[in-house]
């Protein structure tokens, strides 16, 4: 009998998002202020709402559980992307390729849900103003939390429980910054059209159930409030156009992704930094400090924290 002299994988390698040395240097430079913004900003959420009592509602309990998503969403791959740049050496373990598929598929997963839970929390907020408070109450608001990542945890079982049951032997290079769930199937020495065409249609099935609900949600608060007073029309069309923004960055370049027939590297990677990169850092900006009450509840703490130190 002939020996097969297939190895098994043990580490892949990252392309990551250029070859070109003086791209890869302002892409450090630039990636690093990025990330350090989104863990600064999404951070800076998570303590005001947790700090000013006047932010306890459900939608500051919803957008902080949604800043702590993004900060994970953002590190789950932008580290390693950032000191790839720098690095000669741009290979990534086996189990640590499993783990940043996992945590990807895991947190996107989350957050789209957890977008559904502050479009109905809107939706009653607006449709049901004089029962909102007896609807969202705190349990049902940590039930939608809980649900939001139970649904990301379901999501992310499917797609990894057979991935990591495949063979890899060869070849072992990813032309992307992070294991992108699509291409290290197809790295498999084994037939795989099967699970890749099942990986594409969960995620791409969850993606467009989430985006149509938010659509028809916001359809319905808008037109609730045009039928009850056009000058209210304004100002929910204010608020929620901050929700529908975030929603259509969101989903944008997952519904493309997986959707889209053709598939191109290049719009691909530039689509993973945005849904993976800039929109966590986009979120703090458009949910929270375009907000009033944020604003408001950020300056009184900042201001407490300076007559603090100068009493001291």
């Amino acid at each position: 009998m002939e020996k097969q002299n297939h190895s098994i994988v043990s580490e892949f390698i990252l392309l990551g998002l250029t070859e070109l040395h003086e791209l890869q240097i302002f892409f450090f430079s630039f990636f690093s202020i990025i990330y350090i913004a989104i863990l600064l900003g999404n951070l800076i959420i998570i303590l005001v709402v947790k700090l000013d009592p006047h932010l306890n509602s459900p939608m500051y309990f919803l957008l902080a559980n949604l800043s702590f998503i993004d900060m994970a969403l953002a590190s789950f791959a932008t580290p390693k992307m950032i000191s790839d740049l720098m690095s000669e050496n741009k290979a990534i373990s086996y189990e640590g390729c499993m783990a940043q598929m996992f945590f990807l598929h895991l947190f996107g997963g989350s957050e789209m849900m957890l977008l559904v839970a502050m479009a109905i929390d809107r939706l009653i907020a607006i449709c049901k103003p004089l029962n909102y408070k007896t609807i969202m109450s705190h349990r049902v608001c940590l039930r939608l939390a809980l649900f939001s990542w139970t649904t990301g945890f379901a999501h992310t079982i499917s797609q990894m429980v057979f991935t990591v049951t495949l063979p890899f032997c060869g070849p072992n290079v990813v032309d992307s910054f992070f294991c992108d769930l699509p291409q290290v199937i197809q790295l498999a020495c084994t037939d795989t059209y099967t699970l890749e065409l099942l990986v594409t249609t969960f995620s791409g099935l969850l993606s467009l159930f989430c985006f149509i609900f938010l659509f028809i949600s916001y359809s319905i608060i808008l037109i609730t409030v045009w039928h009850h007073s056009s000058s209210g029309y304004s100002k929910a069309m204010s608020t929620l156009s901050a929700h529908i923004t975030v929603v259509v960055l969101f989903f944008g370049p997952c519904i493309f992704i997986y959707i889209w027939p053709f598939s191109c590297v290049s719009i691909d990677k530039i689509l993973s930094v945005f849904y993976t990169i800039f929109t966590p850092l986009l979120n703090p900006i458009i949910y929270s400090f375009r907000n009033k009450d944020m604003k408001k509840a950020i300056i009184k703490i900042k201001t407490r924290h300076v007559s603090c130190r100068s009493t001291f």
